[in-house]
């Protein structure tokens, strides 16, 4: 119970007598995790974690490759990906960016000032 005490957690939602809502950074960076492998073109985050993965592996894992940075109600993301062979690497970037920055923006309510995306690899094995 105290490595819950010890996580980042910021306040979005304050009501007067009702009670408070904070998010916590790794929810923040698992809703970018997400976001991001849902992208045709996205293999994997660099953490080697797909979609697949998630029902074995859990939920936490989907944070790996992932960084964020919350400042007041402003986000900055940094993603590491590895790419499918055969994707434009910009155009894949670009939908990644603005999936990334909705889902965080419509899910949380903090606007997100950046996704910066680093690419690891190239996945040559499997079909496009």
């Amino acid at each position: 119970m105290a490595d819950i005490e010890e996580r980042n957690t910021h306040k979005v939602y304050e009501k007067d007598k009702i009670g408070e809502v904070q998010i916590a950074d790794e929810v923040v960076a698992i809703i970018a995790g997400l976001a991001a492998t849902e992208v045709e073109g996205v293999d994997s985050m660099a953490g080697n974690i797909t979609n697949e993965l998630v029902g074995k592996l859990g939920m936490k894992n989907l944070s790996k490759g992932v960084k964020i940075d919350v400042t007041e109600e402003h986000v900055t993301v940094d993603l590491s990906l590895n790419m499918k062979y055969g994707y434009n690497i910009p155009v894949v970037c670009e939908k990644v960016q603005d999936k990334v920055k909705t889902a965080i923006e419509n899910m949380t309510g903090l606007v997100v000032l950046e996704v910066n995306i680093k690419i690891a690899g190239v996945n040559i094995e499997g079909d496009k």
